[in-house]
């Protein structure tokens, strides 16, 4: 198991970065271990491993508000599976990131922050594609992450991907660990973040969501 890193490491006040990572087995990890560990390593870098800080998937929701309210970089950090983010992901979004404090009136925690996928697939870079066995381009399976920023007024970043994660080389490997650490270590000085356009802003309608003790009833 990987250990929990808890606490920030020098981070900088103006630029703090907060690093989720979800793997429900990191004894066989061969890449997201390697990314995991590159951004412990990365000063100015918080990383929190969900799997093995929540195995009973009992998630304490104000801690992590409190935990990723000063980062202006959210980073999600996971293996592709069933072309979505690991159980333990979704429910940390589900419990974490709610109504009037994410979205909606009031909720404007991550307005103006930045949100970056990196991610891992089994499948190869060609087979994402209409005449692969994937049937998709992998950018048709970015919405609902392009979305959820759009709604928390965020800024969803260029994702950093490595396709056929169980058959590239262990070169390959520490040179995708070694991008990962150098944009970590040199956010938010990127030349691309200036040609992306500034967060979205999503208006949700206070009839669109019920009373909080009523969520659970549509």
């Amino acid at each position: 198991m990987v250990a929990v890193m808890d606490e920030f490491a020098n981070t900088p006040a103006a630029a703090p970065i907060c690093v989720l990572a979800a793997h429900p087995n990191w004894r066989e990890s061969r890449v997201n271990r390697k990314l995991f560990e590159r951004a412990r390593a990365t000063p100015g870098v918080e990383v929190l491993d969900l799997y093995g800080r929540y195995p009973d998937y009992d998630i304490d929701a104000p801690a992590e508000r409190a935990r990723i309210g000063p980062a202006q970089l959210l980073v999600l950090l996971h293996p592709v599976q069933w072309y979505s983010m690991p159980a333990l992901m979704k429910l940390w979004l589900d419990e974490v990131l709610t109504h009037g404090w994410a979205y909606g009136p009031g909720g404007t925690a991550l307005q103006g922050k930045d949100l970056w996928l990196v991610a891992t697939t089994g499948g190869s870079e060609p087979s994402y594609h209409p005449q692969g066995y994937n049937r998709y381009f992998f950018d048709a399976f970015l919405p609902p992450y392009e979305q959820t920023a759009a709604l928390c007024g965020m800024r969803f970043l260029p994702p950093m991907l490595l396709h056929g994660a169980h058959r590239v080389t262990p070169a390959q490997i520490e040179a995708h660990a070694e991008t990962f650490g150098q944009r970590l270590a040199s956010y938010p000085d990127w030349p691309e973040l200036d040609d992306l356009p500034a967060c979205p802003a999503c208006d949700v309608p206070a009839a669109d969501r019920p009373p909080v003790h009523d969520q659970a009833g549509r």
